[in-house]
Protein backbone atom coordinates (compact mmCIF):
# COMPACT_ATOMS: atom_id res chain seq x y z
CA UNK A 1 0.00 0.00 0.00
CA UNK A 2 0.75 3.82 -0.57
CA UNK A 3 0.78 6.08 1.63
CA UNK A 4 -2.65 7.42 0.77
CA UNK A 5 -4.11 3.75 1.32
CA UNK A 6 -2.08 3.86 4.32
CA UNK A 7 -4.36 6.79 5.45
CA UNK A 8 -7.17 5.53 3.51
CA UNK A 9 -7.89 2.52 5.55
CA UNK A 10 -6.36 3.76 8.64
CA UNK A 11 -9.12 2.72 10.82
CA UNK A 12 -9.10 -0.99 9.75
CA UNK A 13 -5.41 -1.14 9.98
CA UNK A 14 -5.75 -0.12 13.69
CA UNK A 15 -7.99 -2.90 14.48
CA UNK A 16 -5.76 -6.38 15.67
CA UNK A 17 -7.87 -8.75 13.11
CA UNK A 18 -7.34 -6.62 10.24
CA UNK A 19 -4.11 -4.72 10.56
CA UNK A 20 -2.07 -4.24 7.11
CA UNK A 21 -1.75 -7.89 6.41
CA UNK A 22 -5.29 -7.73 6.30
CA UNK A 23 -6.18 -5.25 4.39
CA UNK A 24 -3.33 -5.72 1.75
CA UNK A 25 -5.73 -9.79 1.56
CA UNK A 26 -8.62 -7.59 1.18
CA UNK A 27 -6.85 -5.28 -1.82
CA UNK A 28 -6.13 -8.49 -3.52
CA UNK A 29 -9.25 -9.95 -3.02
CA UNK A 30 -12.15 -10.66 -6.19
CA UNK A 31 -15.96 -10.41 -4.95
CA UNK A 32 -19.20 -11.19 -7.23
CA UNK A 33 -22.20 -9.19 -5.93
CA UNK A 34 -25.40 -10.57 -8.43
CA UNK A 35 -27.62 -8.00 -7.77
CA UNK A 36 -28.04 -4.01 -8.09
CA UNK A 37 -30.68 -2.87 -6.02
CA UNK A 38 -31.30 -2.76 -2.57
CA UNK A 39 -29.23 -5.56 -1.22
CA UNK A 40 -26.52 -4.98 -3.28
CA UNK A 41 -25.97 -1.31 -3.12
CA UNK A 42 -25.44 -1.57 0.65
CA UNK A 43 -23.53 -4.57 0.43
CA UNK A 44 -21.31 -3.21 -2.58
CA UNK A 45 -20.95 0.30 -1.31
CA UNK A 46 -19.44 -1.23 2.10
CA UNK A 47 -17.06 -3.80 -0.15
CA UNK A 48 -16.28 -0.50 -1.91
CA UNK A 49 -15.01 1.53 0.72
CA UNK A 50 -13.13 -1.63 2.57
CA UNK A 51 -10.72 -1.81 -0.01
CA UNK A 52 -12.16 -4.92 -1.82
CA UNK A 53 -10.12 -5.29 -5.15
CA UNK A 54 -12.17 -6.81 -7.55
CA UNK A 55 -15.51 -6.07 -6.80
CA UNK A 56 -17.87 -7.51 -9.77
CA UNK A 57 -21.72 -6.29 -10.38
CA UNK A 58 -24.24 -8.07 -12.17
CA UNK A 59 -27.26 -7.16 -12.89
CA UNK A 60 -29.07 -7.08 -16.25
CA UNK A 61 -31.98 -4.68 -14.95
CA UNK A 62 -32.54 -0.62 -15.58
CA UNK A 63 -32.89 1.72 -12.82
CA UNK A 64 -37.10 2.38 -12.92
CA UNK A 65 -38.57 4.93 -10.75
CA UNK A 66 -39.99 2.03 -8.15
CA UNK A 67 -36.36 1.69 -7.50
CA UNK A 68 -35.18 5.23 -6.12
CA UNK A 69 -37.51 4.41 -2.28
CA UNK A 70 -34.65 2.02 -1.55
CA UNK A 71 -31.66 1.65 -4.08
CA UNK A 72 -30.25 5.07 -2.73
CA UNK A 73 -27.49 5.74 -5.12
CA UNK A 74 -29.40 5.99 -8.08
CA UNK A 75 -31.24 8.94 -8.88
CA UNK A 76 -33.58 10.66 -11.53
CA UNK A 77 -30.98 11.17 -13.90
CA UNK A 78 -30.26 7.00 -14.01
CA UNK A 79 -34.08 6.35 -15.13
CA UNK A 80 -33.46 3.80 -17.94
CA UNK A 81 -29.92 3.03 -17.76
CA UNK A 82 -28.17 -0.35 -16.67
CA UNK A 83 -28.57 -0.63 -12.67
CA UNK A 84 -24.67 -2.35 -12.95
CA UNK A 85 -23.12 0.25 -14.92
CA UNK A 86 -24.70 3.14 -12.71
CA UNK A 87 -23.52 1.51 -9.40
CA UNK A 88 -19.74 0.77 -10.15
CA UNK A 89 -19.02 4.59 -11.82
CA UNK A 90 -21.07 5.53 -8.55
CA UNK A 91 -18.59 3.26 -6.69
CA UNK A 92 -15.53 3.95 -8.38
CA UNK A 93 -15.91 7.97 -8.01
CA UNK A 94 -15.89 6.80 -4.20
CA UNK A 95 -13.12 4.74 -4.13
CA UNK A 96 -10.57 4.93 -7.04
CA UNK A 97 -8.25 2.09 -5.45
CA UNK A 98 -10.08 -0.86 -7.10
CA UNK A 99 -11.70 -1.87 -10.04
CA UNK A 100 -15.23 -2.24 -10.65
CA UNK A 101 -16.46 -4.21 -13.12
CA UNK A 102 -20.26 -4.39 -14.49
CA UNK A 103 -21.70 -7.21 -15.67
CA UNK A 104 -24.75 -6.34 -17.51
CA UNK A 105 -25.79 -9.53 -18.75
CA UNK A 106 -28.19 -12.71 -17.69
CA UNK A 107 -26.19 -14.86 -15.43
CA UNK A 108 -26.94 -18.83 -16.32
CA UNK A 109 -25.14 -21.41 -14.44
CA UNK A 110 -22.41 -21.91 -16.89
CA UNK A 111 -21.19 -18.09 -16.47
CA UNK A 112 -21.86 -18.49 -13.01
CA UNK A 113 -18.82 -20.65 -12.45
CA UNK A 114 -16.56 -19.07 -14.42
CA UNK A 115 -17.16 -16.46 -12.68
CA UNK A 116 -16.50 -17.98 -9.38
CA UNK A 117 -13.55 -19.73 -10.41
CA UNK A 118 -12.04 -16.49 -10.36
CA UNK A 119 -13.79 -15.27 -6.86
CA UNK A 120 -12.86 -15.15 -3.48
CA UNK A 121 -16.52 -14.92 -2.30
CA UNK A 122 -20.06 -14.41 -3.75
CA UNK A 123 -22.85 -12.48 -2.63
CA UNK A 124 -26.59 -13.29 -3.51
CA UNK A 125 -28.61 -9.88 -3.31
CA UNK A 126 -30.97 -11.62 -6.28
CA UNK A 127 -34.55 -11.18 -5.76
CA UNK A 128 -35.67 -14.97 -7.39
CA UNK A 129 -35.32 -19.04 -6.22
CA UNK A 130 -33.92 -19.28 -9.81
CA UNK A 131 -31.26 -16.83 -9.51
CA UNK A 132 -30.30 -18.05 -5.75
CA UNK A 133 -30.21 -21.56 -6.75
CA UNK A 134 -28.39 -21.07 -9.92
CA UNK A 135 -25.76 -19.36 -7.85
CA UNK A 136 -26.13 -21.77 -5.00
CA UNK A 137 -24.71 -24.82 -7.40
CA UNK A 138 -21.76 -22.78 -9.28
CA UNK A 139 -20.84 -22.09 -5.32
CA UNK A 140 -20.77 -25.62 -4.70
CA UNK A 141 -19.24 -26.70 -7.96
CA UNK A 142 -17.06 -23.88 -7.41
CA UNK A 143 -16.27 -24.18 -3.81
CA UNK A 144 -16.85 -20.78 -3.32
CA UNK A 145 -18.07 -18.76 -0.10
CA UNK A 146 -21.76 -17.87 -0.54
CA UNK A 147 -23.29 -14.95 1.33
CA UNK A 148 -27.31 -14.90 0.74
CA UNK A 149 -29.29 -12.04 1.27
CA UNK A 150 -32.99 -11.81 0.81
CA UNK A 151 -35.57 -9.03 2.06
CA UNK A 152 -39.29 -8.20 1.41
CA UNK A 153 -41.95 -6.64 3.74
CA UNK A 154 -40.42 -5.73 7.10
CA UNK A 155 -38.44 -9.01 6.52
CA UNK A 156 -35.03 -10.20 6.23
CA UNK A 157 -33.36 -13.16 6.05
CA UNK A 158 -29.14 -13.66 5.80
CA UNK A 159 -26.94 -17.04 5.93
CA UNK A 160 -23.40 -17.96 4.75
CA UNK A 161 -22.82 -21.31 2.42
CA UNK A 162 -19.47 -22.69 2.75
CA UNK A 163 -18.94 -25.59 0.47
CA UNK A 164 -15.25 -26.06 1.75
CA UNK A 165 -16.73 -27.07 4.98
CA UNK A 166 -18.22 -30.69 4.68
CA UNK A 167 -20.59 -29.40 7.39
CA UNK A 168 -22.04 -26.82 5.52
CA UNK A 169 -25.40 -27.04 4.41
CA UNK A 170 -25.73 -25.32 1.10
CA UNK A 171 -28.72 -23.08 -0.04
CA UNK A 172 -30.50 -26.07 -2.04
CA UNK A 173 -31.05 -27.71 1.59
CA UNK A 174 -32.72 -25.10 3.31
CA UNK A 175 -35.21 -23.55 -0.03
CA UNK A 176 -36.17 -26.77 -2.44
CA UNK A 177 -35.08 -26.19 -6.03
CA UNK A 178 -39.09 -27.00 -6.84
CA UNK A 179 -39.89 -23.82 -4.74
CA UNK A 180 -41.63 -21.18 -7.02
CA UNK A 181 -40.80 -17.67 -6.19
CA UNK A 182 -43.44 -15.93 -3.68
CA UNK A 183 -41.81 -12.83 -2.26
CA UNK A 184 -40.27 -10.33 -4.47
CA UNK A 185 -40.94 -6.78 -3.10
CA UNK A 186 -42.48 -5.73 -7.02
CA UNK A 187 -45.43 -7.66 -5.65
CA UNK A 188 -45.57 -7.41 -1.86
CA UNK A 189 -43.15 -4.55 -1.15
CA UNK A 190 -40.64 -3.53 0.79
CA UNK A 191 -39.22 -1.27 3.71
CA UNK A 192 -36.81 1.04 2.61
CA UNK A 193 -34.09 0.47 5.35
CA UNK A 194 -34.45 -3.42 5.89
CA UNK A 195 -32.31 -3.77 2.36
CA UNK A 196 -29.88 -1.73 3.85
CA UNK A 197 -29.56 -3.47 7.33
CA UNK A 198 -29.33 -6.78 5.54
CA UNK A 199 -27.25 -5.66 2.56
CA UNK A 200 -24.59 -4.08 5.28
CA UNK A 201 -24.91 -7.60 7.34
CA UNK A 202 -24.22 -9.18 4.13
CA UNK A 203 -20.79 -6.98 3.12
CA UNK A 204 -19.58 -7.67 7.38
CA UNK A 205 -20.14 -11.72 6.89
CA UNK A 206 -17.86 -11.70 3.32
CA UNK A 207 -15.06 -9.50 4.72
CA UNK A 208 -14.93 -11.62 7.53
CA UNK A 209 -15.00 -14.46 5.05
CA UNK A 210 -11.79 -12.31 2.75
CA UNK A 211 -10.13 -12.15 6.02
CA UNK A 212 -10.39 -15.47 8.34
CA UNK A 213 -11.68 -13.45 11.41
CA UNK A 214 -14.48 -13.64 13.78
CA UNK A 215 -17.34 -16.15 13.54
CA UNK A 216 -19.66 -16.62 9.98
CA UNK A 217 -23.12 -17.02 9.63
CA UNK A 218 -22.52 -20.80 8.11
CA UNK A 219 -24.70 -23.15 9.45
CA UNK A 220 -27.31 -20.32 10.78
CA UNK A 221 -30.08 -18.39 8.95
CA UNK A 222 -30.02 -14.72 10.47
CA UNK A 223 -33.71 -13.27 10.37
CA UNK A 224 -34.57 -9.49 10.42
CA UNK A 225 -37.76 -7.80 11.46
CA UNK A 226 -38.04 -3.95 10.87
CA UNK A 227 -40.30 -3.70 13.16
CA UNK A 228 -38.98 -5.36 16.14
CA UNK A 229 -35.24 -5.04 17.81
CA UNK A 230 -32.89 -7.26 16.91
CA UNK A 231 -32.44 -10.45 15.40
CA UNK A 232 -33.00 -13.83 16.00
CA UNK A 233 -30.99 -17.16 14.29
CA UNK A 234 -32.38 -20.67 13.38
CA UNK A 235 -29.74 -23.09 13.33
CA UNK A 236 -29.12 -24.98 9.73
CA UNK A 237 -27.92 -28.46 8.80
CA UNK A 238 -26.71 -29.66 5.61
CA UNK A 239 -29.06 -32.45 4.02
CA UNK A 240 -26.88 -35.54 2.96
CA UNK A 241 -29.58 -36.52 0.47
CA UNK A 242 -29.44 -32.43 -1.21
CA UNK A 243 -28.88 -33.59 -5.04
CA UNK A 244 -26.91 -29.88 -4.94
CA UNK A 245 -24.19 -30.58 -1.81
CA UNK A 246 -24.98 -34.10 -0.63
CA UNK A 247 -21.63 -35.57 -2.45
CA UNK A 248 -19.30 -32.94 -1.29
CA UNK A 249 -17.35 -35.57 0.70
CA UNK A 250 -16.82 -37.95 -2.31
CA UNK A 251 -15.72 -34.67 -4.36
CA UNK A 252 -12.91 -34.33 -1.94
CA UNK A 253 -14.34 -31.42 0.32
CA UNK A 254 -12.17 -30.50 3.73
CA UNK A 255 -13.64 -30.49 7.12
CA UNK A 256 -12.27 -27.27 7.97
CA UNK A 257 -12.93 -25.41 10.92
CA UNK A 258 -16.22 -23.09 12.03
CA UNK A 259 -14.34 -20.40 10.84
CA UNK A 260 -12.54 -21.14 7.12
CA UNK A 261 -9.20 -19.74 6.34
CA UNK A 262 -9.77 -17.31 3.12
CA UNK A 263 -9.35 -17.89 -0.49
CA UNK A 264 -5.42 -15.47 -1.60
CA UNK A 265 -29.62 -16.09 -12.73
CA UNK A 266 -33.34 -15.91 -14.80
CA UNK A 267 -32.80 -12.29 -15.05
CA UNK A 268 -30.65 -10.88 -12.43
CA UNK A 269 -32.29 -8.13 -9.96
CA UNK A 270 -32.05 -7.04 -6.97
CA UNK A 271 -34.21 -6.12 -4.01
Amino acid sequence: MDDKQLLRYARHILLDGIDIDGQERLLASTVLVVGCGGLGHAAAAYLAASGVGRLWLADDDVVEASNLQRQILFGPQDLGHPKAEVLARRLAGQNPDIQLRALVERLDETRLRELLANCDVVLDCSDNFATRHAINRASVATGTPLVMGAATRFEGQLSVFEPRRVDSPCYACLFGEGLADDGACATFGVFAPLVGMVGTAQAAEALKLLLGIGTVACGQLVLFNALETGTQSLGLTRQPGCPVCGAREAAGASPLPAQAAPQASGGVRGA
